[in-house]
């Protein structure tokens, strides 16, 4: 399984993560908030699957100009997954007319544009060879973070999220968990913000690592860019065993 989270940046894009978004092997995204701006349009058609974790910008941004650049005349256009009220807010927000042409409306009378897949929470489905669960996390939005295994390795993508439960009690049970990647927003000094927003600092990180299995990867990414260099710090600080801090641009393979 070889998954690249994308850069958002022209300058530094390993470190400068403003948005969300993962590929994997080439055929399956997490997210979009950079996914239109990722390669050549031939990359992007070859994207044939999108799970979004939640509506905020940040993970859907650039998803209109993705499904644009994916679009041929064939019938073979990407399936775009996400909980129903996710799905809902982007019929509602983005594919609206007025931020966008409504590109589901348009697909009932020409080749269509996307597909829209609602999720069912911890229901699993199969994308590309993968089989890939939802699994609700505590955000100020229905979000979802997702488990994705290939029938042999299996890697978590916890989503925005402030302290959860569930989804470290899916990770105990998942066969072959390699590593999680997991949300490490802001510094300790802005621990109010992070629990009214529903983020984790980096001590409110360590706390989610020791409800995870151990011996895995866990991989720290969507910091801040502002307080990079402060979060990284703290972290480092927790000499948490297996910690990498996730640059955008690095192939990660498992």
């Amino acid at each position: 399984m070889k998954i690249k989270l994308l850069g958002s940046s022209v300058p530094d894009p390993a470190r400068r993560q403003y948005v969300s978004s993962y590929v994997i092997n080439g055929t399956v995204a997490i997210d979009a908030g950079c996914l239109g701006s990722y390669g050549t349009p031939q990359e992007q058609e070859s994207i044939r699957h999108v799970f979004l974790t939640h509506s905020h910008m940040d993970h859907t941004a650039s998803l209109p100009i993705f499904v644009e650049n994916a679009w041929t005349p064939a019938e073979n256009c990407p399936r775009i997954y996400g909980s129903s009220d996710t799905l809902d807010a982007v019929q509602k927000h983005i594919f609206n007319e007025v931020m966008w042409p409504d590109f589901i409306a348009l697909s009932r009378s020409m080749p269509p544009f996307l597909h829209f897949c609602p999720l069912q929470v911890e229901v699993p489905v199969e994308a590309d060879g993968f089989r890939i669960i939802p699994v609700p996390v505590n955000h100020v939005v229905p979000t979802f973070a997702y488990v994705v295994s290939n029938g042999v390795t299996a890697v978590i993508f916890g989503a925005d999220s402030g302290p959860t439960m569930r989804l470290w009690e899916v990770a105990r049970q998942t066969t072959g968990l390699r590593a999680v990647f997991l949300e490490a927003c802001f510094p300790n000094s802005l621990t109010g913000l992070a629990e009214a927003s529903l983020h984790l600092t980096a001590e409110m990180f360590g706390r989610e690592v020791a409800k995870m299995p151990t011996g895995i990867k866990i991989v720290a990414v969507h910091i801040k860019v502002r307080y990079r260099e402060q979060v990284v710090r703290e972290l480092e600080a927790l000499q948490l065993p297996n910690l990498e801090i996730g640059e955008c641009e690095k192939e990660y393979d498992f």
